[in-house]
């Protein structure tokens, strides 16, 4: 499914075809039916199931059976009072496989299939590590596919940190399961070297890409057989570019949207909330009560995020220090200068514990600029702007 990205957009060069991978078989080696237990979660592991149970459903023999492993389902928003299911869960259903929801693997076996014990682990987009203990029980082990050019971009994030990279190519891996480590197996196939053209801007468009080339690997390798042991490991890093720093794809978290911007240029700026939401600063808040002034700092919320100014901006604000401009028109907005000398626009601040709301209210409401409590339209600014009491950090 290519959801919000068409696949005129996102396709590879047509000299890369889908099926152009980069494996070792001098001679199809023989396995016994497979009893698969696929471990998944999201969107990307959906397309790896669907294609398993094609291939089940195909009559070559290659797949016998099918069981489904993911995470049960969490309370989400506020108050914990709604659940949100793993999207596999649904797909599961929906093709009449045995599914099981578990949130650890400890005291936990696979239940053996009518045609015999599980043989191989498939794991795509799982976040749990397969324990030694099941992956030995299984006569072949375990694959994972993972949507990247390994070993660049290990870990739990890898669509997420090749777009805040802005890489211009990327690929789908192949790889056996580690007993003890995450994207430490063996390479079995992989998107040969320098990988497909990224034309996605978001984390849902490249996701939209690289699922079915890694459905289609994983596919290609139980009909060339290669999963199966001896394992001839193939992979990028092989031949080119071994020195190469290679970066961990980390989980995103809230310092990953701590918005800096005395390093962060406008593209990156951009990019970034595109990438991974909304970002966030803390500034100061000045109030005045009857026991004086009092400065608190304050979490500042991108809820809506920011557009580039096109015109010229004859006010020169310090680089991420916010000014208000446009105090005597109906919907003032927030200037912020970045460290590259571009300015960002953004119509609306989200102060923490409060709503989003238009920029002039917001900062009137919680003091972020010296602007009178009561305003109405006979009000008269010296200027047509004012500044946010402090700079955001």
């Amino acid at each position: 499914m290519l959801g919000i990205c068409s696949w005129a957009r996102c396709r590879p060069r047509p000299l890369l075809l889908l099926v152009s991978y980069q494996h070792r078989s001098a001679s199809a080696k023989s396995y016994d039916p497979l009893r698969i237990l696929f471990c998944g979660s999201d969107k990307f592991s959906i397309a790896s199931l669907q294609a398993l149970d094609h291939e089940r459903r195909g009559g070559s023999g290659r797949v016998a059976s099918i069981d489904v492993v993911c995470r049960p389902e969490k309370p989400v928003r506020r108050h914990l009072r709604a659940v949100r299911e793993v999207p596999i869960a649904a797909t599961a259903r929906s093709l009449g496989l045995p599914l099981h929801q578990i949130d650890t693997f400890t005291h936990w076996t696979p239940p053996p299939p009518p045609q015999g014990p599980v043989n191989l682990i498939i794991a795509v987009s799982f976040g749990l590590r397969v324990p030694a203990r099941i992956l030995t029980s299984a006569k072949y082990g375990g694959l994972n596919v993972h949507p990247s050019m390994l070993p660049e971009f290990p870990g739990p994030a890898p669509l997420h940190h090749t777009l805040l990279a802005n890489r211009k190519a990327t690929g789908v891996t192949l790889q056996t399961l580690h007993p003890t480590k995450f994207d430490e197996g063996k390479i079995v196939a992989q998107t040969p070297y320098p990988g497909i053209e990224i034309q996605a801007r978001t984390v849902e468009e490249l996701q939209a890409l690289t699922a079915p080339l890694g459905a289609n690997m994983l596919i290609q390798s139980l009909k060339d057989s290669s999963f199966v042991p001896p394992i001839r490991e193939v992979g990028w890093y092989k031949s080119a570019l071994t020195s190469r720093d290679f970066t961990h794809a980390s989980k995103i978290g809230p310092k990953d949207r701590h918005l800096d911007w005395t390093t962060w240029s406008a593209d990156d700026i951009l990019r970034r909330q595109r990438v991974i939401g909304p970002l966030w600063n803390t500034t100061e808040t000045l109030t005045i009560g009857n026991n004086g002034e009092r400065k608190e700092a304050k979490r500042i919320i991108w809820d809506h995020g920011f557009h580039l100014l096109e015109e010229e901006c004859h006010l020169f604000p310090a680089t991420g220090h916010p000014i208000i401009v446009g105090l005597s028109g109906a919907a003032p907005k927030v200037y912020i200068r970045t460290c590259d000398g571009n300015v960002l626009v953004a119509d609306s601040v989200k102060v923490e514990g409060e709503a989003t709301t238009e920029a002039f209210h917001a900062a009137k409401r919680n003091g972020l600029a010296p602007i009178p409590k009561r305003v109405d339209g006979t009000t008269q600014f010296p200027h047509d702007f004012v500044a946010f009491h402090s700079p955001l950090t």
